[in-house]
């Protein structure tokens, strides 16, 4: 999370690195303002970011790329 907080700037940079990607994870800071739960809402609410999975502080997110190049992980999800 950035030192600013939960902002739109920052959903804005996890989707990017989402479409190059789809699959990242995310830690959140001992000091950091907002708890996983919170973390969790503002993403889901805020975009089409799935968050698939939080263990302690850290949380997997994911989200298919629009971009073919980069459907690595969706390609293989689509199949399941």
């Amino acid at each position: 999370m950035g030192k600013n907080g939960l902002t739109s700037a920052w959903l804005e940079q996890l989707t990017g690195a989402l479409e190059n990607r789809e699959l990242i994870k995310i830690n959140l800071q001992q000091s950091a303002e907002a708890t996983v739960e919170e973390t969790k809402n503002f993403i889901e609410q805020g975009t089409d970011i799935q968050v698939v999975q939080t263990i302690g502080r850290v949380l997997v997110l994911y989200r298919p790329a629009t971009n073919e190049e980069n459907q690595r992980i969706s390609s293989v999800v689509e199949n399941m």
